[in-house]
């Protein structure tokens, strides 16, 4: 049975009671249509624009130029060449970041080493509508930390603060050039800090912040309330991919940890990283027991140390756990590989170790680690092959292993079917995390040499002659 609307008439509405009369409105200041007061009742309203005022000027846009020549099979014939000679062979990209004056005096301002990486050209656009060509001082890949100079003349710097004072839910404000808006100004809150274990990214000890940081704003700042550089914003983690924007999962690179990069690269023009020397492994429930302790427990397990390192030195020895170094809890061998890599050489370390079941504190100094070697050096079948180690984006998304970075034609390595690119992951002596690894094991060289190598997806193995 289907429903009926049924209406009807409405009695007319009366008259409704006059309003009361408005009470009067407290004193406001004057103030410009659709603007905010400065003061209500007295009170000063809170406002971020004396301090964006003065550090905005400090924040600046970088631009990259990248030259790359056009191949096509027709201009290789010289033909073509005159018949067609209006026809571009070279192609340009360019890109758009974002950086921050760190030193007015010297004109020193820092990026991202992604910013800036393999460009022809950069230049700098300030706050004032000046742009200058830069200098490339510097760079470090594994801490995406770059250094570039321009023409001191008239600039602002922003002054660095202490990023180790920053704790979750501080304040801050992420200033840089999203999209190629230029001086965009997205506030929030800090989210934590010590941020790691991120694939695809180097050495990782990330500020984590919900202030927006888009396409554009890396290498641009992050600042406290007080107008300091407590990060250079460097990533925006989204599943869909940079470019579909941000979701409040910011990384900035903390400021004492540019700042020590900085300090090398202008002091020596690249970063050298000190190493315990030391082979690790994961500690299963399994091994936990063996030693003696929980199952669940976490750390470093040593399994081998290298002769004349810190680690001899310091007395490590192979079953030693290492649970905390530096003051930083210690989860397993990659957090401690970070936490390596994120210190100079010479650094004295307080370890604290678990052995024979009870805590022991050693201190360490930190030796520098080769970044690459011949293959002579660690093998005569080697002959020929550059080895290095993997460049920490690597690192982070495939794990441990040994570059083989460049092989000489017709070498001793090329014939045994080494080729640039290959990652050495494993020898018949054993696991190999790195090149002092590879050394180490290889001391002794074994009659017959076999190498578990990676080639893009595919893993195989090589008998070496």
């Amino acid at each position: 049975m289907r429903a009926a609307w049924h209406t009807r008439a409405r009695p007319a509405p009366r008259p409704a009671p006059p309003l009361p009369a408005p009470a009067p409105a407290p004193s406001l200041p004057m103030a410009a249509a659709g603007a905010l007061p400065g003061a209500v009742e007295g009170q000063q309203l809170p406002s971020l624009a004396p301090m964006l005022q003065r550090v905005m000027p400090a924040v600046v846009s970088v631009h990259t130029k990248t030259r790359g020549r056009v191949r096509t099979p027709f201009f290789d014939d010289p033909f073509f060449r005159r018949m067609f000679p209006q026809v571009p062979q070279e192609r340009i990209n360019e890109s758009l970041g974002s950086g921050v004056i760190i030193d007015a005096q010297r004109g020193y301002v820092l990026t991202n080493h992604h910013v800036i990486e393999g460009a022809d050209d950069v230049s700098v656009s300030l706050a004032d509508g000046r742009t200058l060509t830069a200098e490339f001082l510097g760079s470090d890949a594994d801490t995406d930390v770059a250094l570039i100079r321009i023409p001191a003349e008239n600039l602002t710097e922003l002054p660095l603060g202490d990023s180790n004072r920053l704790q979750g839910g501080d304040f801050v404000v992420a200033i840089g050039n999203p999209f190629g808006l230029s001086q965009t100004v997205p506030s929030g809150i800090v989210s934590a800090v010590g941020r790691s274990g991120i694939r695809g990214l180097g050495y990782q000890n990330f500020i984590q912040t919900d202030a927006s940081i888009n396409p554009g704003n890396s290498g641009g700042a992050l600042v406290n309330l007080r107008g300091e550089l407590v990060g250079i914003n460097t990533a925006s983690l989204n599943p869909r991919g940079s470019m579909a924007g941000n979701i409040g999962l910011g990384l900035a690179i903390p400021s004492n940890l540019a700042r020590d990069v900085v300090q090398q690269l202008v002091t020596t023009g690249e970063v050298r990283r000190g190493t315990l020397g030391v082979d690790t492994q994961p500690l299963d429930a399994r091994l936990a027991r063996s030693l003696g302790l929980p199952e669940n427990q976490q750390g470093a397990l040593v399994a081998r140390v290298q002769a004349n390192s810190g680690a001899a030195a310091a007395g490590l020895r192979p079953g030693d756990v290492i649970v905390e170094a530096g003051g930083q809890r210690i989860a397993n061998p990659m957090a401690l590989h970070n936490f390596e890599g994120l210190q100079p050489v010479g650094s004295q370390v307080p370890l604290q170790v678990l052995r024979d079941g009870r805590t022991i504190t050693l201190t360490a100094t930190l030796r520098e680690q080769p970044r690459s070697l011949s293959g002579e050096a660690v093998d005569p079948r080697l002959a020929g092959a550059t080895l290095a180690e993997l460049p920490e984006t690597l690192r982070q998304s495939r794990g441990q292993g040994v570059l083989v970075e460049k092989v000489a034609s017709g070498s001793r390595a090329a014939q045994n079917g080494l080729r640039p690119g290959d990652v050495i992951t494993a020898t018949s002596a054993g696991q190999v995390s790195d090149l002092a690894s590879l050394r180490s094991s290889l001391a002794e060289p074994p009659r017959q040499l076999v190498l578990l190598i990676e080639r893009g997806n595919v893993r195989g193995r090589l008998v070496l002659q």
